[in-house]
């Protein structure tokens, strides 16, 4: 019989104001409940079945190939293009207009009229037009030395440099990827009700995860063109290795902020999967040796893991100290006794910086699939219509809520320039987010409303002088400019972990926090900053390839295997 989770919950949900602060946001690991871990399981589950019924390409990779996904009830198809591109007009830039390959997911299987139609729009993105019967659009670039490293090593007949693919950890890497009605893609509510697209960004990870099978494939046959006879494969292993890189930068960052409800939802389940493992009674020997390799593997991911921006050298060095620390307690604590888990996170509390304690938070979940895995289909927002304002409530119950959830705001001199010395705003040239220095540039009339802390605080600035028995909606005919701030804490009141605990415009931000947060739920790994606003990470590294996913038994391919022991 199988044994259940102590359902008595002794031990609650951390509080959002320790959970929500950007420190601790931006120091979360991937998991069970990140999307592309969902996606992998979901295919696998279902028996997926996977075709490329289309692959064309010359010596110099032009031109095109499509990669079909059949689920239980329809097919997806991946149509990629391939590009001859001059080295000088290379450029993860979002101001870039031509890459080295560019793609969609088309909701079919395409015939030889829509291919046509794609292939004079997909290769210029936000330039071109497209369909609601595409569901993504994106584009990558190549790791350029490593790429010819690895043509010229395979044509060679000789295998590449695991020392060199291991540094870079890919062969191409996205600069975007675009859905949910972006450039006249379909939108998300025309899809939600499908069940493989239930949990967020599933279609967007089906584009990462057949795009690495087009990269592996591409750079074969360049290979075997180039080598001819003298040509070899790319060996499993090593392909396997190799993930599909990213470059984020501050377009991303505003999502959290700007999706509040959403946000909650996947705070709050990976939350709720923490404190049922916590109220585990007990630990079996099979769970205990799980999560005792998965540690092992998790040190040999932060070993690997490379960055040179100061930032992240420092975490990494305390985050490789305290893994090592955490395992020699392990080494010396029997994690057979009562409520195993709770006592290890409790230690790790007092002891690891908050890198080492949210990996654990991560590894701790890996044993208990069969108790957290549900879970993933909390984490969507289903509420389909705009949240109403309740005009109703009274003014001394907003402000309570004010109190609880912004109350670090509310102790902040938001007249100290210091604490207000950012702005968000729009570049008008691509219509993206950036973060300017309010008091060094002319970008106060174009600010963007991405500063709750700030609003919370003159809100309840304004409501000193309110009847306490006064309801909203008066207060609202006479200050409309507040509503939004009204909006957000009404929201808070029923999602805890809606709003980001911290201040979003102070001289001190560090906006990666708030990239690698949201990208750690999509399952991105070796995060590397390039400054404190962009971010290069590897998403889909050891995961199977299609063809594998039904031969491959376990879910936990975002550790890297030990292949280092057994040597």
């Amino acid at each position: 019989m199988q044994r259940q989770a102590n359902r008595s919950q002794t031990i609650a949900k951390r509080a959002p104001a320790l959970v929500m602060r950007l420190s601790r946001l931006g120091s979360f690991h991937q998991s069970r409940l990140s999307f592309m871990r969902i996606l992998t399981r979901r295919m696998a589950g279902e028996d997926w079945t996977f075709s490329r019924p289309v692959f064309e390409f010359d010596a110099k990779g032009v031109g095109h190939a499509v990669y079909c996904a059949q689920t239980p009830d329809r097919t997806y198809s991946l149509i990629a293009f391939g590009h001859d591109l001059p080295a000088e007009d290379r450029s993860d830039r979002v101001i870039a207009t031509r890459w080295d390959s560019t793609f969609t997911v088309f909701d079919g299987v395409p015939d030889a009229a829509d291919i046509e139609r794609l292939r004079q729009n997909i290769p210029l993105q936000e330039a071109g037009r497209v369909s609601e019967k595409e569901l993504s659009v994106s584009r990558a670039n190549r790791s350029v030395r490593l790429w010819d490293h690895v043509v010229s090593c395979l044509a060679a007949g000789v295998q590449p440099d695991q020392a060199q693919i291991d540094k870079v950890g890919y062969l191409m890497r996205t600069t975007a990827v675009y859905g949910s009605g972006k450039l006249g893609a379909a939108d998300r509510e025309m899809i939600a009700d499908r069940p493989e697209c239930a949990a967020p960004f599933q279609i967007e990870m089906l584009s990462v995860f057949l795009t690495r099978a087009y990269v592996r494939d591409l750079v074969q046959h360049m290979a075997d063109l180039k080598g001819g006879a003298a040509a070899v494969n790319l060996d499993a292993d090593i392909a396997r290795r190799m993930g599909i890189g990213n470059s984020t930068g501050l377009g991303m960052a505003p999502f959290l902020v700007n999706h509040p409800k959403l946000l909650n939802n996947w705070i709050s389940a990976r939350e709720e999967a923490i404190a049922i493992v916590r109220n585990v009674p007990s630990a079996t020997d099979v769970e205990i040796a799980t999560f005792k390799e998965l540690l092992n593997r998790s040190i040999l991911s932060a070993d690997i893991w490379h960055s040179e921006h100061p930032i992240q050298t420092e975490k990494l060095k305390r985050l490789r100290s305290d893994l090592s620390e955490l395992a020699t307690h392990i080494a010396n604590t029997d994690l057979h006794g009562p409520h195993p888990w709770n006592m290890l996170f409790s230690w790790a509390e007092g002891t690891l910086g908050e890198d080492a304690q949210e990996c654990l938070a991560s590894l701790m979940l890996e044993p208990y699939g069969r108790l957290v895995d549900h879970l993933a289909d909390q984490m969507s927002d289903k509420e389909r219509h705009a949240f109403r304002i309740d005009g109703t409530m009274r003014v001394a119950d907003l402000r309570a809520i004010l109190e609880d959830a912004y109350g670090w705001a509310l102790n902040i001199d938001w007249t100290e320039k210091e604490n207000c010395a950012r702005a968000w705003y729009i570049s008008q040239e691509k219509l993206e987010p950036r973060l300017g220095e309010r008091f060094e540039e002319p970008i106060a009339p174009y600010e963007q409303p991405l500063a709750p802390g700030r609003d919370a605080a003159n809100l309840y600035a304004a409501l000193k002088e309110e009847d306490a028995d006064g309801n909203l909606a008066a207060f609202l005919l006479a200050h409309p400019e507040h509503r939004h701030t009204v909006r957000r804490a009404q929201i808070v009141e029923h999602a805890p972990f809606a709003e980001i605990r911290d201040n979003t415009i102070g001289s001190d931000l560090v906006p990666i926090d708030m990239l690698r947060c949201k990208l750690s739920f999509f399952g991105a790994t070796h995060f590397d900053p390039r400054s404190d606003r962009w971010v290069r990470i590897c998403m889909f590294g050891n995961a199977p390839f299609p063809e594998e996913l039904q031969s491959s038994q376990n879910d936990d391919w975002s550790y890297p295997i030990l292949v280092e022991a057994a040597k």
